[in-house]
């Protein structure tokens, strides 16, 4: 009788870790499996470097590209206000295409001298169209009150040797006569004044380097002009 007790206790002993050692292997390899490339859940699609593919990359574009569109049909209807927003919105090459429209739209003076005012007056940087189109409106019919206007637009263009064909036109225009309300003193000033609305970087520039020598020459000749009528 004890006999078949003990046997049966060593036998239940060797069941239990049969079994034990039976669903060892069956749990890892489920765990595997569980854990397998197959069975893991895919990973976010990504470019190089690790940046995340936007399920919609042209739709930010797309409403940019229409909003330029817009700004542009509102600029070649005159819509002085397409320039701000333009500026605030894009960036400065989209920026010059709107200016460039309402450029292109003011075919008379009072239209130009109207976007001309809003610039001025909203601190818009100017392009060389805008500057180039007051140029050709100020040679027509030089006058005291759109000489300093054009100097000074041609300056907020930033290009020196923009500025210097101004200078020269102007100095030009003085000596034929057509300024004969504007003094050499008040030439001089306005041409030196208007020369520091450059950036330094366009001032420091090799075409720069040019200005300077021709605006020193045009301030002896000024200068010569002011002790004659002394």
């Amino acid at each position: 009788m004890v006999t078949f007790l003990f046997t049966s206790i060593v036998l239940l002993a060797f069941l239990v870790v049969a079994l034990y050692f039976w669903q060892k292997p069956a749990t890892r390899k489920i765990e595997t499996f569980e854990n397998s490339p197959a069975y893991l859940p895919p990973p976010a699609a990504s470019r190089l470097f690790g940046e995340t593919v936007n399920s919609d990359p042209e739709g930010n574009t797309d409403d940019l590209a229409t909003q330029r569109e817009l700004l542009l049909a509102r600029a070649l209807a005159g819509d002085n206000t397409a320039a701000e927003e333009a500026h605030r919105t894009f960036d400065p090459q989209t920026y010059g295409e709107i200016l460039t429209a309402l450029v292109k739209q003011a075919d008379s003076d009072a239209k130009l001298l109207s976007v001309l005012s809003y610039i001025i007056g909203n601190e818009l940087p100017v392009n060389s169209e805008l500057a180039q189109a007051t140029i050709k409106s100020w040679s027509s019919a030089p006058d005291r009150c759109s000489t300093p206007r054009t100097l000074h637009i041609t300056a907020l263009a930033d290009d020196a040797r923009l500025y210097q064909g101004t200078v020269a036109a102007a100095l030009n225009f003085w000596r034929q006569g057509l300024l004969a309300d504007v003094s050499a003193a008040e030439l001089r000033a306005l041409f030196d004044g208007e020369y520091w609305v450059l950036s330094t970087q366009t001032r420091s520039s090799g075409a720069g380097f040019v200005l300077k020598r021709a605006l020193a020459k045009a301030r002896r000749e000024l200068e010569s002009a002011m002790r004659v009528t002394k």
